[in-house]
């Protein structure tokens, strides 16, 4: 990219127009990657990477942008920004388009439809910084499962010619649409084919892996998320009070949750979403991060005793009244209604979320993140995102037209600190936003109708995220330094990557009997002991299966 300097600053920190509660806690969990996806034939064929030259992964290159407040490690910990960059840079050489070209993207959302582009200024902004004009349509999250279905099963001249497959949504076949009907970008992104586009080049080869190929090729571009994958966000006032230390052991946080809960209030807040957030407690225990491969051999955290011994804990935890009594049926959202207002002093939610939490507070009290307890004989490990949110696709085209949509998507990986990032992000100064006393880009009345939430070019493609939170530059500072003892103990799926016919085909429902058997288990509707026999459900419903395949790819791509 270019490392021109810019005169004068432009509009706010990008979380800031993430208004939309549900966006920061749906970036926290995304499964859906071409690593979900299935093998076999049929339409699209073998889609497994077992046996394939795999071509190599775009070489990273780090963007030039204006220096971070606290600087990032190569293992995984944010740049941290505690005031918005005072001089901004250009990140791309010219328009991507002619002005002449046209081109059709859809995305998943999770705000309100946008204004029509003949009355949306964002839109005519964002047209006109592109060269192109963009036909976007926009699909909401409850809507986006049925509407891919109905893409991927009609007509390939109606395909748009971007779409965006985010949101953590496992579609049926979908390596095979993706295979049979969207552009192999393998010559163009490969080793260092993909300095032809520097912005795209500064994604971190952990989201290209989190992503994973097909057929041992590279069919997408990922859209990168911290590899944080969430946290127990506290009330640090509340927690402290009742005794809280970093570090503490598991019976000393257990006393203190109990400590922090009476009077109609509860130190851990969970909802229909994290159920009871089994997925830290088991892991504070040492279980895997969902799947391990070590000598060769498939270890599911389901069966591991580290997960059992989790799941009794949480009952305990349960049974002590630290939970809220409403967990087995309360939305995340309403969720988080309770933690702003101090019903509940802690909830599990997605790192992506963190400004929107730190904003619904108000200030009453300080927002902070829990770090892992300690249990005796075992060794904490946190959970390591894929990398990404999901995952951007071109139709199948010429070659002047794939690079024509390469380059949009360049363009919207632009750094932090660039004017690229700033127009997408926070809109037109003046129009969309102002700068307050300190320097943090506001959101206008129109910046927040017209704002990238409703029309989300940042989800088709997105630069690498920062730590930055406008008008919460201590947030910011906490949060790097708690990165910084965490980002070592995190541990990937080691899963991804890999390719499973029968996860593909029965893996939403091998989560369900997960996820009903934690449920029965930590609300005392049935004994710990039970959960020998959802584990022996689990496997005779295909969990073994996967294992199988699991391992017979992992062993086929050394």
């Amino acid at each position: 990219m270019s490392g021109t300097q810019g005169s004068s600053r432009s509009p706010m920190g990008r979380r800031t127009l993430l208004r939309s509660i549900a966006a920061g806690g749906a970036a926290l969990a995304a499964p859906s990657v071409l690593t979900a996806c299935s093998t076999g034939s049929g339409s699209g064929g073998d889609v497994s990477n077992a046996g394939k030259k795999s071509a190599p992964w775009p070489t990273y290159t780090p963007t030039e942008g204006p220096a971070p407040d606290l600087a990032p490690s190569t293992a995984g910990v944010q740049a941290g920004y505690t005031t918005y960059p005072q001089k901004l840079v250009t990140a791309t050489d010219g328009k991507p388009g002619t002005g002449k070209e046209k081109i059709r993207v859809l995305s998943i959302t999770y705000g309100t439809p946008p204004k029509p582009a003949g009355s949306n200024k964002y839109w005519q902004a964002m047209n006109d910084a592109l060269g192109v004009e963009v036909e976007f349509t926009v699909v909401p999250d409850a809507d986006f499962r049925a509407k891919m279905a109905t893409l991927m099963a009609g007509d390939s001249d109606d395909l748009p010619d971007i779409i965006s497959i985010g949101g953590g949504y496992v579609l049926p076949r979908e390596a095979q649409f993706v295979k049979t009907r969207c552009a192999d970008l393998s010559e163009h992104l490969s080793g260092d084919a993909v300095k032809d586009y520097p912005n795209l080049a500064g994604i971190p080869t952990y989201a290209w892996e989190g992503m994973g190929r097909i057929g041992g090729r590279v069919y997408g571009v990922p859209v990168e998320r911290a590899k944080v994958q969430g946290a127990m966000f506290i009330n640090r006032e509340a927690f402290d009070k009742a005794g809280y230390r970093p570090g503490m052991t598991a019976d000393a946080f257990r006393a203190m949750a109990k400590e922090a809960s009476g009077d109609k209030k509860h130190a851990l807040g969970a909802s229909t979403v994290g159920f009871y957030g089994y997925h830290y407690h088991a892991m504070w225990h040492g279980a895997p991060n969902e799947w391990r491969i070590k000598g060769g051999r498939v270890t599911p955290m389901y069966g591991t005793d580290e997960f059992k011994a989790a799941l009794e804990f949480m009952a305990r935890l349960r049974a002590d009244g630290s939970y809220n009594s409403d967990a087995t049926s309360i939305s995340q959202v309403d969720l988080k209604t309770q933690f702003y207002n101090g019903t509940v002093r802690s909830m599990t939610d997605g790192w992506g979320a963190a400004l929107s939490n730190a904003q619904g507070i108000k200030d009453a009290y300080t927002l902070d993140v829990a770090e892992p307890y300690a249990v005796s004989g075992a060794t904490p490990v946190y959970q390591q995102n894929r990398g990404c949110f999901g995952y951007t696709v071109i139709k199948k085209a010429s070659k002047n037209r794939v690079q024509l949509m390469l380059r949009v998507l360049d363009w919207l990986a632009s750094p932090f600190g660039s004017k690229e990032y700033e127009l997408m992000h926070y809109g037109v100064e003046g129009t969309h936003f102002a700068y307050d006393k300190a320097g943090d880009p506001i959101p206008t009345e129109r910046g927040l109708v017209e704002s990238r939430t409703n029309l989300p070019f940042a989800y088709l493609m997105d630069a690498p995220q920062p730590l930055y939170f406008p008008g919460h530059p201590d947030l910011t500072k906490r949060l790097h330094a708690w990165e910084k003892k965490v980002v070592p103990l995190l541990v990937p799926n080691d899963r991804w990557g890999l390719q499973s016919a029968t996860f593909n085909r029965v893996g939403a429902s091998l989560q369900q009997i997960v996820e009903d058997g934690v449920t029965a288990v930590v609300s005392g509707r049935k004994s710990p002991s039970s959960w020998d026999g959802v584990v022996k459900k689990w496997r005779a419903q295909g969990g073994d299966k996967c294992v199988e395949e699991f391992e017979e790819e992992y062993e086929a791509a050394r």
